[in-house]
């Protein structure tokens, strides 16, 4: 079994989600997809992460994680410029970190996982 196509379309879907949760963080008007803002921000990386995971197995899990605390920064610093007109809640970074653990973890199941039933045959 080839994983080349999961791990295409993980790529693929990380890109949407990435541009798709920038856009909503720095829209005038915060949309409540998932509850609070907290939630959003957790929602948003686990997903990310999860992707991120799948998409590019063979990199280093502390890096990609590293990658995306800093999207969650850049975010935060996009939201404090004048043109956004959003305040930036450093505590969101925390969440997004939240929300990375959780998806890195999963991803790793799943990679552990899909490696165990491909080394079966």
């Amino acid at each position: 079994m080839n994983i080349a196509p999961i791990r295409t379309a993980c790529r693929i879907l990380f890109v949407i989600a990435a541009l798709f949760a920038y856009v909503c963080a720095i829209i005038p008007q915060r949309p409540e997809i998932f509850g609070s803002d907290k939630d959003n921000h957790i929602l948003a990386f686990f997903t990310l992460a999860f992707l991120a995971r799948l998409g590019w197995p063979r990199r280093q899990a502390l890096w990609v994680a590293f990658a995306l605390v800093g999207f969650g920064g850049f975010i935060e610093i996009s939201q404090a410029t004048p043109i956004i007109h959003r305040d930036p809640e450093w505590n969101d970074v925390f969440a997004d970190c939240i929300g990375i653990a959780g998806g890195m973890a999963l991803g790793q199941l799943v990679l552990g996982f899909y490696r165990r039933f491909l080394a079966r045959g």
